[in-house]
């Protein structure tokens, strides 16, 4: 006989910033959630990714930790499209900026905020194996343990290993373009900026530490083998007739454009999230914070799974709400790659996609897009706001003023009466969906949309988007109670 399995509710593997973020969802949920991480701790080579847009930040302002990330970055009021800015100073939000953070500082900052919470992470230690029946799935772990979950996440990165034990399609593009990245030391002064030439577009930047950060465009496609100092340097002289001296590594890996995406989130018992269920080139710095948006859908939902709240077939919602958002943002990302292209027809294709976004509705649309503001779940016809992210609103409410942010703290759901006191009567979810009256007399305007109408009354889920839209009569307000927030408790 083996050991004994530790039992979780759910295991998420993968402690990068999606595990992270689910794992937070999940424990102020209450829900019993382990990680599985195969680093020994946090910390990252190199800085890896850089940014949260706007709607990454609105949903780390729902929980109350935004000012963390905001305390170490910088603010920037636009996003790019094939390297043209895009300006969203005008965008109808508190966050209308790119947070110019790194990775490894963003992942720091989440796992102090699950520290808090006191979710265990199993470090040091893969995942084997996995194998799942009618009530959980037991996970092998690479130290000989043994874990039990009701449910399990792969967060694990795009060679997700629980994406293949889970037989999960992964369809999509191969790479047409690879490029090297590294951070390394420098004894000559290098050419700074972006560079261009008959191959691709190149980059050097400057890193934290005063070291370099190279981008390079590679000549082939295919390899894939493990990029060497050697594998820079001759690069680098290729593009600049030098090397810059380059020294002293910290970082050094490929990249490619290859496109793929999970062809379902869920397999019974197992989800994926992040990189694992959907990669793309790092065009417009979108995966991370699709990753996080991911977990933010997913928590809350599983989470009344787990305590029997909701029934299972919640979670098809999740697929269904997020496939599709990824889907655009792989459109997009491809859109990049070939913009990048230095044909001639290539060129003036980018020219005249330049030309457009000069404009003011398709700078918006594409920018909302990007930043991630212009989401809208389909949750049936009706107001333009249901489906669509509510908006951080300075409440007046009897106990004084507040903000719409502040009332999903704790991501549960929130029945915000606009209208006449007394009309809305909810004692029946009353344990689940908090009430809370209020007043506000300002314009509702949403990205892109512009102005809507003021409502009487609105359901918000703890993911911070509008699940129902009405007034005092309660037309489908029990519906929407009872498909987002199970059904009613018995009298």
């Amino acid at each position: 006989m083996g050991a004994a399995k530790t039992r979780h509710a759910v295991v998420i593997v993968g402690g990068g910033p999606t595990g992270l973020m689910l794992a937070g969802e999940l424990a102020l949920a209450g829900i019993d959630v382990a990680i599985v991480e195969r680093r020994a701790n946090q910390e990252l080579a190199g800085s890896r990714a850089g940014g949260l847009h706007a709607r990454a930040i609105e949903a780390l302002d729902q929980r109350g930790i935004a000012d963390r990330f905001l305390s170490q970055g910088q603010t920037h009021q636009i996003v790019h499209f094939h390297m043209i800015t895009l300006d969203i100073s005008d965008f109808p939000t508190r966050h209308n900026y790119l947070l110019g953070l790194w990775q490894n500082h963003i992942e720091r900052i989440l796992a102090e905020w699950v520290a808090e919470l006191k979710v265990p992470i199993y470090r040091r230690r893969e995942v084997t194996d996995i194998a799942q029946d009618d009530t959980g799935v037991d996970v092998a772990l690479s130290d000989g343990q043994s874990l039990r979950a009701e449910y399990l996440v792969g967060c694990d990165g795009g060679r997700s290993v629980i994406r293949k034990a889970a037989g999960i399609a992964f369809p999509g593009w191969d790479p047409t373009t690879s490029w090297l990245i590294a951070e390394v030391e420098t004894t000559e002064e290098p050419k700074w900026g972006f560079h261009q030439d008959a191959f691709g577009t190149h980059g050097i930047g400057r890193t934290e530490n005063g070291g370099a950060r190279v981008v390079l465009t590679e000549r082939d496609v295919g390899s894939t083998s493990e990029p060497t100092m050697r594998d820079v340097s001759e690069a680098l002289i290729a593009v600049y007739g030098t090397d810059y001296g380059i020294h002293s590594p910290t970082w050094i890996s490929r990249f490619t454009d290859m496109t793929r995406q999970a062809a379902a989130y869920r397999e019974r018992r197992v989800l994926l999230a992040g990189d694992a269920a959907h990669v793309h080139p790092p065009m417009g710095g979108q995966g991370l914070n699709t990753g996080v948006q991911d977990a933010v859908n997913l928590g809350w939902k599983l989470a009344q799974v787990v305590k029997l709240i909701s029934p299972e077939s919640l979670l098809d919602s999740y697929h269904a709400e997020r496939f599709p958002v990824a889907a655009r943002v792989l459109r997009n990302t491809m859109a990049q790659v070939a913009l990048r292209r230095r044909d001639e027809r290539s060129k003036a294709l980018g020219d005249t996609v330049s030309e457009l976004l000069g404009m003011d509705e398709p700078r918006r649309r594409l920018a909302a897009e990007i930043s991630g503001l212009d989401i809208h779940y389909d949750l049936g016809e009706g107001h333009k706001l249901l489906g669509r992210r509510m908006p951080d609103l300075d409440l007046v409410t009897a106990n004084g003023p507040l903000r719409v942010f502040a009332l999903l703290h704790d991501a549960r759901p929130v029945l915000l009466n606009l209208g006449a006191p007394g009309g809305l009567d909810i004692t029946p979810w009353a344990d689940r969906v908090q009430f809370v009256a209020a007043e506000y007399d300002g314009p509702w305007e949403l990205p892109v949309l512009g102005a809507v109408a003021a409502p009487d009354a609105v359901l918000i889920r703890p993911d911070g988007y509008v699940a129902w839209v009405g007034d005092l009569t309660q037309p489908g307000l029990a519906d929407a109670l009872t498909t987002w927030f199970g059904p009613p408790a018995a009298a």
